[in-house]
């Protein structure tokens, strides 16, 4: 199993990844629109993927998006996305997609990597401490959608 950067030519196997993701989070199912998106992201070089290749197949893969602390005065990085197929779970995958996120924080001199979860995602939850993730409890977390 590697972690490797995604390429134009994983499209397909990817898009399928991110689809199950994405029903995963009770999204409809949207392959062309995943596969929209993803190339989108690539071609516009708007996110970092790298994806989890087994040799025959994509099996996993975590995006992350740039963004900007002020206080830090310096990069972030928003791991935003991370699956793994049901197939392949319990075989540290997500632990060395975590990796090459936080490789990538190190080499962009970034200070660090943010994410959140759902509560009753257990699993995930469990995941991030294990890696060495803080839960932050001393902030609110507010969104706004139209």
């Amino acid at each position: 199993m590697i972690v490797r950067s995604v390429e134009l030519e994983d499209i397909g196997q990817l898009s399928k990844l991110f689809d199950d993701y994405r029903v995963f989070y009770e999204k409809e199912s949207d392959l062309d629109g995943a596969k929209r998106f993803l190339t989108e992201r690539i071609e516009k070089n708007e996110s970092v993927i790298y994806v989890a290749d087994s040799g025959n197949a994509l099996c996993g893969f975590v995006q992350l998006y740039p963004i900007f602390s002020s206080t830090r005065m310096n990069r972030l990085w928003l791991l935003n996305d991370l699956f793994v197929n049901k197939l392949h779970r319990g075989k540290g995958i997500s632990k060395k997609l975590i990796g090459k996120a936080k490789e990538l924080a190190r080499e962009t001199k970034s200070s660090g990597l943010i994410l959140e979860t759902a509560k009753n995602n257990i699993v995930g939850n469990q995941l991030y401490l294990r890696t060495d993730f803080s839960l932050d409890t001393d902030h609110n977390y507010y969104s706004w959608e139209e």
